[in-house]
């Protein structure tokens, strides 16, 4: 059974064309050691087709679930993010993660591992919910074994000759 992200680019004409991919949970699942399980969102596709490349403009947005930082609570995370793919047709490998080079005798490219990167790297690194969503006991647990500010000794005092040196800027 063909994918919906493979995409064959042998019939398209030189130009621009648009795809829009929808993500749900079987996506993740058809990945091995995806650190997302459920997600819904939305994939628009602009590929430009080039004689000798194609240039891929990927735009994601939707929710994926994960789990709170502070909290520790399942909750729904917004993903918006863009990247740009270069598809180049070689036989030597390159360095660049944005430039894959595809083979000539190819006649589509697979874009799921691409779009997968987009939607991990447009994650929040600390997803939180919004302020008064928490779940209340964690906040309270978290506000009780909280470390108060430490107070000033006399020994944190700075030496009224350096506080001078602050100044001379």
């Amino acid at each position: 059974m063909k994918s919906q992200f493979e995409i064959p680019f042998v019939g398209l004409k030189i130009g621009y064309h648009d795809f829009e991919l929808d993500i749900d949970d079987t996506f993740f699942e058809s990945l091995p050691f995806s650190i997302i399980e459920k997600g819904n969102l939305k994939v628009w596709l602009d590929l430009e087709k080039k004689e000798s490349m194609l240039v891929a403009d990927f735009e994601v947005c939707g929710t994926v679930k994960g789990t709170c930082s502070r909290c520790n609570e399942q909750m729904d995370i917004e993903v918006e993010g863009e990247m740009t793919v270069y598809y180049k047709f070689g036989n030597e490998n390159e360095e660049d993660e944005n430039l894959i080079v595809i083979p000539f005798d190819s006649y589509e490219i697979n874009v799921q591992q691409a779009i997968y990167e987009l939607i991990v790297v447009s994650i929040p690194s600390r997803p939180i919910h919004e302020e008064g969503e928490c779940e209340k006991e964690m906040v309270q647990l978290i506000k009780k074994y909280s470390t108060p500010e430490p107070k000033k000794d006399k020994d944190d005092e700075v030496d009224p000759r350096w506080a001078a040196l602050k100044n001379l800027n």
